[in-house]
């Protein structure tokens, strides 16, 4: 019998409303969706999103204050500026491409420039309510799932001038979410250092910055930083910078408000502009990685047309800008090299002994080479994928698993996706590098051949994989090469976690099973319910990744693989927090041993 052919006429063709089209293809408009695990998941862009407006309204000068809360998993933002025309409320939130963003006399540095923002909100949440206050009147439209389902309007005299906003994300986009204040948090004091002057209040708690990227880069470094912050603004342009003893470059960089996480053309310009401003000053041809190594800056700009490679705004496209940056950046380091002698001596000599240590490091470099060719061409315990990071196709998905031993990695190589996934299997555990020099690392067999694995021997410009995953056991031992690798990477490869590049796989303990179901469960809470909801079940726990059957293992590995992103609040807290789990024994961590020991 032949396969019936389904039929491609006219009755095929849909057009989609614009709210089915957000609710249909939500990634579109807002990234991922996630369950509030990671502080780039779709509730905090919705989030974002209101804040945003109420964020524009202050840039054009208008109110000073915004009020955010999130109770039952209702978030409401309250601000004080203009509030929308009240005759437009309805279609301001939910008619794609209405605002008064387009309109330069009215916002000229808008976040969101696309018309979409709010509305992706309402149409993402199954309810959604705004309230806009103007000249002692209001108005008020309820929604649902972005349906207008009621609207009223009448005095307002004890109201000051605003616009209000609360909504719920909707559970069937959005399943199982929670929100996570930290992340909020860090969000607002992004706001807050960006928008000097402004005062957010959220849980009980005031963010508020005088002194703009200054106080951002003062809170991130502390006292590590090796000369004073240098720290320029100007109508456009904002940045600060300093060294510390940390390797690599850290930055943070803002378009109109907006945290670029992924960098782009202002960020390159930025570090441009910093090489050129030091070689100009010290008459010198001093190399890139030499001027910049140990560095953490931070950059701000306003442009009224940006240009962002995807919806969620994380890396910045226009080319145009580049050379007033370079200019701009090139002629406040100068200025404050000579206005800030002592800086400008104690920059020089990080500069000068960055240079020393990379002329070693290079020669060590060398002999790792040198030797990995004798022993042999390909990396040992590698099981590579066919697209890397970088490449077209899959780039984005490519992933690396870092193993412990043959029964662990053999589960994963049997079950991964040989065009997205590829592993490597460490030997044993892994040396402690805390408070070893660069060079240590390179003369470290198992590590140097992890380095080239990932791609980053030289820098991480050449990087392979999107995603780097610890995938160790869930015991003493697996534990503690976790840590281990953790301390590799922020000890040496800091830049990789800010950019979130390194996770942890969360693997099951427990499975739950009869013969009509099976229940895979993460944690004891999970285990409890399963244990409730199946009749006579048998309880298997998993002590090592290489119990669980590579037909098994493929489910958490696959579309819904559990990831924990590995990130850092401050970058000034990452050296005393390694010494005192991974430095000496001390009393103070025997003492905290004794009190966590289960």
């Amino acid at each position: 019998m032949s396969k019936k052919v389904p039929v491609y006429d006219e009755s095929k063709i849909k057009t989609l409303s614009s709210l089915e089209h957000i609710r249909l293809r939500s990634g579109m408009y807002i990234g991922r969706l996630g369950d509030g695990s990671n502080h780039d998941d779709g509730i905090y862009v919705l989030l974002k999103e209101v804040i945003d407006n109420a964020i524009d309204e202050f840039i054009m000068g208008y109110g000073k204050k915004i009020e955010i809360s999130v109770k039952d998993s209702i978030a409401s933002v309250r601000d004080y500026g203009r509030g929308i025309p009240l005759g437009k409320v309805i279609d301001c939130v939910s008619t794609i491409n209405t605002g008064a963003k387009y309109n330069d006399d009215v916002f000229q540095f808008s976040v969101g420039l696309n018309g979409v923002g709010t509305k992706a909100v309402n149409a993402l949440s199954s309810f959604f309510r705004v309230v806009s206050y103007r000249d002692g009147e209001y108005f008020e439209a309820q929604f649902e799932r972005g349906k207008l389902i009621s609207q009223k309007k009448g005095k307002a005299k004890d109201e000051s001038d605003g616009t209000y906003v609360e909504f719920l994300p909707d559970i069937e986009i959005f399943e199982d979410y929670t929100f996570n204040f930290e992340f909020i948090e860090q969000r607002l004091w992004n706001y807050a250092y960006l928008n000097s002057g402004l005062k957010l209040f959220f849980d009980k708690q005031k963010f508020e910055s005088k002194n703009g990227l200054l106080d951002l880069l003062q809170n991130n470094v502390g006292n590590s930083n090796a000369y004073n912050i240098a720290y320029y603004r100007g109508k456009q342009l904002e940045f600060a910078f300093t060294h510390n003893q940390s390797y690599g470059e850290t930055y943070h960089s803002f378009v109109n408000g907006q945290f670029t996480s992924d960098g782009g053309t202002h960020l390159s310009a930025f570090r441009e502009g910093i090489l050129k401003g030091v070689n100009e000053f010290y008459k010198k041809n001093y190399s890139g990685v030499d001027v910049r190594d140990g560095i953490v800056g931070a950059v701000a700009i306003k442009l009224k047309n940006p240009v962002f490679e995807s919806q969620t705004k994380n890396k910045l496209g226009n080319t145009e800008i580049r050379g007033w940056i370079v200019n701009e950046v090139k002629a406040a380091v100068v200025d404050f090299l000579h206005k800030n002698t002592d800086a400008a001596k104690k920059l020089e000599s990080k500069i000068v002994q960055n240079e020393k240590l990379r002329t070693e490091l290079n020669k060590v470099k060398k002999e790792a080479k040198e030797a990995a060719k004798r022993v042999e061409i390909r990396i040992p315990n590698l099981k590579d994928c066919k697209y890397h990071f970088g490449d077209n196709k899959d780039g984005g998905r490519s992933t690396i698993f870092l193993t412990e031993g043959q029964s662990a990695g053999g589960s994963i190589i049997s079950a991964r996706d040989v065009y997205t996934q590829a592993i490597y299997t460490l030997k044993g555990k892994p040396q402690n590098v805390f408070g070893k020099t660069r060079a240590a690392i390179y003369q470290n067999d198992e590590l140097h051949d992890m380095m080239k694995a990932l791609g980053i021997e030289d820098d991480l410009e050449n990087l392979r994989y999107n995603r780097i995953v610890i995938a160790t056991d869930a015991d003493v031992d697996g534990f503690h090469i976790r840590n281990l690798l953790m301390t590799f990477f922020l000890t040496y490869f800091e830049d990789l976690v800010v950019a979130g590049h390194i996770y942890i796989l969360e693997t099951p303990l427990f499975r739950v099973r009869n013969k009509k179901e099976t229940r895979y469960c993460y944690n004891e809470k999970e285990k409890d319910t399963a244990l409730k909801e199946i009749r006579d079940p048998e309880v298997t726990r998993f002590k090592g990744l290489g119990e669980i059957s590579p037909k098994e293992f493929g489910q958490f590995i696959g579309e819904n693989m559990r990831l924990v992103e590995v990130n850092v609040k401050s970058v000034k807290n990452i050296a005393e927090t390694l010494e005192f789990y991974m430095g000496k024994n001390t009393p103070d961590r025997r003492e905290f041993i004794m009190e966590n020991l289960i």
